[in-house]
């Protein structure tokens, strides 16, 4: 899958907290944030601090890799592989426009 907006990113942290069985709350305390930060991310809040959005990701089980040649055949399946060039990029044009 490729993470392209933050509306993309708020979509995996969500899909993966509830295949964990977690929820807003907990997820939350494990990365040290609100409630509520947690429920703007997932809902694709374009502002928040990418240190916690990677902080979050990690806490779900994501894994940002920039080249998928760098896997294993046998990683393929099990890994996420967001485009971290195309988040950053659409990031920089958002902070340009305002």
């Amino acid at each position: 899958m490729r993470l392209r907006t933050p509306r993309d990113i708020g979509a995996i942290i969500r899909e993966r907290r509830r295949t964990l069985g977690l929820d807003q709350g907990k997820l939350a305390r494990k990365v040290g944030v609100s409630r509520l930060w947690i429920n703007q991310v997932e809902r694709g809040k374009p502002r928040v601090s990418l240190d916690l959005v990677l902080r979050t990701l990690a806490a779900v089980g994501v894994e940002l890799i920039t080249d998928a040649g760098e896997r294993s055949p046998e990683d393929a399946e099990a890994v996420i592989t967001p485009d971290i060039n195309a988040i950053v990029q659409a990031a920089r044009s958002k902070n340009k426009k305002l």
